[in-house]
């Protein structure tokens, strides 16, 4: 299964300019499924994300949009666990690491820095991956971009795209 990961758009807000090279790269590779990890910020970006494949998004602290802050998907027998990430004290490792290990899922994403982020962790015998796609339209410190995720069994492939 191909997924697209994204983050951070905050198109309509920070932004003006939807994320064509995002569009662009959603037409090429016909993602399954699209996994948003908040500040969409606009109804209207979600609704150009359907025409490429189903979306799930989470609210960030950005959105007045109607979405929960977290969501938990099943994916070929990997447990993924989404959340935009404000609402936590802190973002760092062994925080995520423990957040996953709470929700019970095996992959985290989360948004919020505007920055890519991706590492495996094992903690009490279990394997945890945490990441964070990064922002195509508003990036700090970091390249505009997202991710493709390939789930084969349990096996997790992540392509980082970048736009520079």
């Amino acid at each position: 299964m191909l997924i697209a990961v994204t983050s951070d758009t905050h198109y309509g807000d920070k932004t003006r300019n939807p994320p064509s090279l995002l569009f662009q790269h959603l037409e090429e590779k016909n993602p399954d499924l699209i996994l948003h990890a908040g500040d969409v910020t606009s109804h209207e970006l979600l609704e150009e994300l359907e025409r490429f494949a189903p979306v799930v998004a989470v609210r960030g602290n950005a959105d007045y949009l109607n979405l929960p802050e977290e969501r938990v998907i099943d994916v070929d027998n990997v447990v993924i666990g989404l959340l935009h990430g404000p609402q936590f004290f802190s973002l760092n490792a062994q925080f995520l690491t423990l957040k996953a290990l709470d929700m019970g899922v095996d992959l985290l994403i989360f948004g919020h820095t505007h920055r890519f982020y991706h590492d495996t962790y094992s903690i009490h015998g279990k394997r945890v991956v945490l990441l964070n796609p990064g922002s195509p339209t508003f990036p700090r410190m970091d390249s505009p971009g997202f991710v493709f995720l390939e789930i084969k069994g349990e096996n997790i492939r992540v392509e980082r795209i970048t736009f520079w």
